[in-house]
């Protein structure tokens, strides 16, 4: 399947896509916060900036594309027919930067959580996992009140 835009007028749709505040990052966090969850957003201090950090439960949320971030067994994640060789490449610098991350995150004592585009589309899906995450865990019920090493307050 050929293209049927210019390489200059591809490039510069996908120069349009955002990487911050989406429409999905959008749903997590209200709801989260409708949930009485507090939150910091993009903490440059942390590896990856998250998209959404917890300093209060030691817990930082990716809120991931499917097609970008390759959610496995989601149809979105699909490789385009055109400059495949690019892609396949792309997308396997992505997980790979996403795993480096989470290594960093988890031995700076993070607890480290992704929400795929797809699952924040239905509210009772999102709503669910957000309470699975924060309020149904073991490991939670005692909540620190600590930042690591003092990289959260100074933003």
């Amino acid at each position: 399947m050929v293209d049927r835009l210019t390489k200059e007028r591809r490039s510069w749709l996908m120069s349009r896509v955002r990487s911050t505040n989406t429409s999905p990052e959008l749903r997590v966090r209200r709801a989260a916060h409708a949930l009485g969850l507090r939150f910091r957003l993009h903490v440059k201090t942390l590896q990856g900036k998250p998209d959404l950090v917890f300093p209060r439960y030691r817990t930082v949320i990716f809120v991931h594309g499917c097609f970008w971030h390759r959610h496995p067994g989601c149809r979105k994640a699909s490789t385009p027919k055109t400059d495949t060789e690019h892609w396949t490449a792309k997308f396997a610098r992505n997980v790979e930067r996403d795993a480096a991350n989470e290594k960093v995150l988890q031995a700076e004592g993070w607890r480290v959580e992704t929400i795929w585009e797809c699952e924040s589309k239905s509210p009772e899906m999102l709503y669910a996992r957000l309470q699975r995450i924060f309020f149904e865990r073991a490991d939670v019920s005692e909540v620190t009140r600590t930042s690591p090493a003092g990289n959260i307050n100074n933003n």
